[in-house]
């Protein structure tokens, strides 16, 4: 049996979480937190941004040893929040596919000649190299502030990696490299195979020496363990996922299973890793039902995270690889003011004012906590026809 010093990043508690419906609550979070420590894995993701009882509960596990990550999104506040939290660990993260930057780039969403347009609209390539490069500049900013300032350790995870340019990539991690310790590629809708994930790792490792890859797999199309499994022989070092494989949509790459895979199929055990342990995670889960939706299933159709809805609202393809399938919004903790308005605008052709999307967001958000749920859409109609929202 041959033993690799991989590191294993939970992302249960954060990435697991989001999948649409699925809700922790605070005392559920804390057991399943130190039930995945116990199996050595060597950071528990979470997400301090996303509500004060977040920042609380990773301050509380940070106390007592655990070692928590925060994803970070691209914000000096964000990154200042994690070390407030006492954690010393960020994984930044950024969408840089053309698709995601062209979306989400501040300067072409106030230009009336983009306005309604996505990628697929024939944008000039020195539009898209301007996005590429403004893109660029904000991360090493930002990257540099984490490390040279706030001296956090710093993963920095490539959201829909898989739909990026391959050269634009390794200009990318060629350009972060001095300021991190792991570039992780995303697969965020899961539209890699397992021949093009090996492929495709194992020239990014050649065209960048020095730069440890890491992976994190959606499992879209059924093939997140293959792909994962494939990606650690070409070299990746790094695995992210869920136990259970819980998250958006079908979920993300299941540990357990690549963890046994690596182990069983190929001989390769995970340095320090307590394989005892994780039986004790999944019983946990499983005796509360805490399961996946399975690929193309209507229920992984289904979207919760705000940001994700906030892209959807702009470009169907962002963040839905199925175009026969019907998505539909649910709300709760995760949610943002664009749920509503996909809700207002594009459901039920009845637009409101911005202001009120927002305000909407904070009182389902404090209701999702309370009750310990999350809401349909035609929940969310009934509160505003009872006048919960004014």
């Amino acid at each position: 049996m041959q033993t690799l010093p991989i590191t294993v990043l939970d992302n249960t508690l954060r990435d697991g979480e989001q999948q649409a419906g699925l809700f922790f609550s605070t005392a559920t979070k804390y057991e399943l937190a130190h039930l995945i420590w116990k199996t050595g894995v060597k950071y528990i993701d979470i997400m301090p941004c996303v509500c004060q009882e977040e920042a609380q509960l990773a301050k509380t596990l940070t106390s007592e040893k655990l070692m928590m990550s925060a994803a970070t999104l691209m914000g000096k506040s964000y990154i200042d929040l994690a070390q407030d939290c006492g954690l010393k660990n960020i994984v930044m993260f950024k969408g840089l596919s053309d698709r995601l930057l062209f979306l989400r780039d501040p300067q072409i969403r106030q230009l009336p000649e983009f306005q309604g347009k996505t990628i697929d609209d024939g944008i000039p390539q020195t539009v898209i190299e301007e996005i590429r490069q403004r893109a660029l500049n904000q991360i090493v900013e930002h990257l540099r502030y984490a490390v040279e300032e706030t001296q956090l350790e710093v993963f920095f995870a490539i959201e829909d990696a898989s739909r990026a340019d391959f050269d634009f990539l390794v200009e990318c991690l060629q350009a972060i490299s001095p300021y991190i310790e792991y570039c992780i590629l995303c697969d965020t809708v899961g539209v890699l195979t397992p021949q093009k994930s090996y492929t495709w790792v194992h020239k990014l490792l050649n065209s960048t020496p020095g730069v440890k890859l890491g992976v994190h797999y959606h499992n879209d199309l059924g093939l997140a363990l293959e792909n994962t499994l494939q990606s650690v022989m070409a070299g990746a070092t790094l695995i992210s996922g869920t136990f259970n494989g819980i998250g958006e949509r079908s979920g993300n790459v299941a540990l357990e299973q690549v963890l046994n895979g690596l182990k069983l199929r190929f001989g390769i055990e995970v340095a320090g890793f307590n394989y005892e342990a994780i039986a004790p995670v999944l019983n946990y889960m499983n005796e509360r039902g805490i399961r996946p939706e399975a690929p193309y299933s209507p229920k992984a159709q289904y979207h919760e995270s705000g940001i994700h809805v906030n892209a959807l609202l702009a470009d169907p393809k962002s963040y839905a690889v199925l175009p026969h399938n019907t998505v539909d919004i649910l709300f709760g903790k995760w949610s943002g003011a664009s749920n509503f308005r996909y809700l207002f605008e594009k459901q039920l052709q009845h637009p409101q004012p911005p202001e009120q999307y927002d305000k909407m967001r904070t009182v389902i958000k404090s209701l999702a906590i309370e009750q310990q749920r999350y809401f349909t859409a035609n929940e969310v109609v009934e509160l505003w026809e009872n006048g919960i929202f004014k």
